[in-house]
């Protein structure tokens, strides 16, 4: 005679097993909507120009209008060629200021430097970087520092590295490193100085 208890162990545990990770799923898709929701960015802009000091007003603009800064990449689109491209996201936390955007361009990474040290001491801090071929400047780094009113940190220091060589970066990281400073930006890309540069962005609060 078969062991009935036996039976009813071997398949109610599956079942269990089942109803728990549906449960589980069940919470972790009611935590991630309300996440979303909270957020409130639920509208999106997107950019997109070859010219750096269009950006920076269409950033600015978008910006008094209730959005921040997302996502940014240079590259080539089928409509407008070599394009800087934005997207925004509506900011749910509009009411505590308007955040104010800066789009700093170069083909020099010691001008890069000491024009994002400028931007910091004004109280901007760096978001995003990219490669890109501008309309006039040919090959260049593109940051993408925001001022947030709300964010009272400021004092940070900025120090961009720039090479071909994989191992002399990783050199130069830790040498920065020991000096206080976090990688906060890297890409990669032809630039006018050197050719195929790995170009690095590291911060000290």
């Amino acid at each position: 005679m078969p062991n009935t208890n036996s039976t009813r162990k071997h398949t109610t545990f599956p079942v269990r097993r089942a109803l728990l990770i549906s449960a589980v799923w069940g919470v972790s898709i009611t935590l991630s909507m309300t996440a979303q929701a909270a957020e409130g960015s639920s509208d999106y802009l997107i950019l997109a120009t070859s010219k750096t000091s269009t950006m920076e007003k269409e950033l600015n603009a978008a910006a008094a209008g209730g959005y921040r800064f997302s996502k940014a990449m240079g590259g080539k689109s089928a409509n407008g060629g070599q394009e800087v491209i934005v997207a925004m996201a509506k900011d749910s936390a509009h009411s505590q200021g308007v955040r104010k955007y800066k789009l700093l361009a170069t083909t020099k990474t010691s001008t890069m430097q000491k024009e994002m040290q400028q931007a910091a001491d004004q109280g901007y801090a760096y978001l995003d970087q990219t490669v890109f071929k501008s309309a006039f400047g040919g090959d260049e780094v593109a940051v993408i520092m925001e001022f947030d009113p709300s964010n009272k940190v400021s004092g940070s220091f900025y120090r961009l590295l720039a090479t071909t060589k994989t191992s002399t970066m990783q050199t130069e990281l830790r040498e920065a490193a020991a000096d206080g400073y976090v990688l906060v930006g890297l890409t990669v890309g032809k630039t006018a100085i050197g050719g195929d540069e790995i170009v690095t962005i590291l911060r000290r609060d």
